[in-house]
């Protein structure tokens, strides 16, 4: 998605396919969050049940054809347990058959899903802190924590050292992180407070770079992304705002608007191109979708679940993304081809 001319958008805004959905499967409690591993193979999902469970997305489409002939198709293809208390977040490794888990229970796990029998980690990191988000770098070789703590946490992979910015910026009392993203090359990554604030890191020194403070006012930053170019940042908060952000000058750019959310840790994601940016509405129980360059909203689709989700997370290879429910259930959305 070119967004180089992201501030003159014009003309008419572009409308978003008409999706289908199945619910398919549950956890025992809340379904908390969700991702996709980097080539779209693979979606993994985590509970407040500390379960987590792993599924091929090609088993998924093929459980939602109309015929499968070949009696029920089960995806989920391996299921993890070894936290004890509620997952907040995923990740897969960028080359290897590894996903990693941060939990409530100040832990970050490893678990290899090439082993079929496997079901506890490899290995674990114990942070001193609830670790409310994790993210790898994309050589594999770093992994960053988004904990209660307010500075990221920056753990080597291989050596378990964790090491932290040496210049913190004025922070307010309750920086807790509630995300952490890297750029796709690494370069950068984005936090997400409950301050309010979005603040972009130098992938490198480890020192914040572009502080935007009340991001969300005085309502927490819940969700933060980069575009795949690097220039801006995508937030979400619980001001009920969707908002585009350029790096280089902190600037808004777009705020994306007309969906509330002000309970759950709500996720504001782009589609597979960043065409369209999509959030939830919690008091409709919607799933909303904007033009990412007009933001004009394009449509809005009943979630299908009992209350409303608390994570979406979008394909990064096709028309396809995952809701997740207080409600226990996992859905899949695919475009109506």
């Amino acid at each position: 998605m070119d967004f180089s001319d992201v501030q003159n958008a014009k003309g008419s805004s572009k409308s978003f396919p008409k999706h289908e959905t199945r619910h398919v499967s549950e956890h025992k409690n809340a379904a908390r969050c969700a991702r996709f591993s980097l080539d779209g193979r693979f979606v993994a999902t985590g509970s407040a049940d500390t379960s987590i469970k792993l599924f091929e997305v090609s088993k998924i489409k093929q459980m939602m054809l109309p015929d499968s002939r070949d009696g029920p198709v089960r995806p989920v293809i391996r299921t993890f347990y070894d936290h004890l208390q509620p997952i907040n977040d995923l990740d897969f490794h960028p080359q290897s058959t590894v996903l990693i888990s941060g939990a409530k229970d100040h832990t970050i796990k490893f678990f290899d899903f090439s082993k079929t029998v496997a079901k506890r980690a490899f290995r674990v990191i114990q942070d001193t802190h609830n670790v409310r988000s994790v993210s790898f770098h994309p050589s594999g070789e770093f992994l960053l924590a988004g904990t209660d703590h307010q500075i990221p946490h920056l753990y080597d992979v291989n050596t378990f050292q964790c090491y932290l910015s040496a210049n913190v910026p004025e922070m307010g009392a309750n920086g807790a992180i509630n995300q952490v993203r890297y750029t796709a090359t690494g370069g950068m990554y984005v936090t997400a407070s409950k301050d309010g604030s979005i603040r972009v890191w130098d992938g490198v020194t480890a020192q914040c770079v572009r502080p935007i403070v009340a991001a969300h006012g005085k309502a927490e930053a819940t969700s933060a992304t980069f575009t795949k170019d690097q220039r801006f940042v995508l937030s979400c908060g619980k001001d009920s705002c969707v908002k585009l952000w350029e790096v280089g000058t902190g600037r808004l750019m777009k705020q994306y608007i007309g969906a509330a959310h002000t309970q759950l840790r709500c996720q504001a994601v782009f589609n597979d191109t960043e065409e369209f940016v999509l959030s939830v509405d919690e008091q409709g129980n919607e799933i909303v979708i904007w033009d990412a360059l007009t933001a004009e909203k394009v449509a809005k689709w009943p979630s299908n679940h009992v209350g409303a989700p608390r994570w979406l997370e979008h394909s990064p290879t096709e028309a396809a993304f995952v809701s997740c429910g207080t409600d226990r259930s996992v859905r899949f959305w695919k475009e109506n081809l």
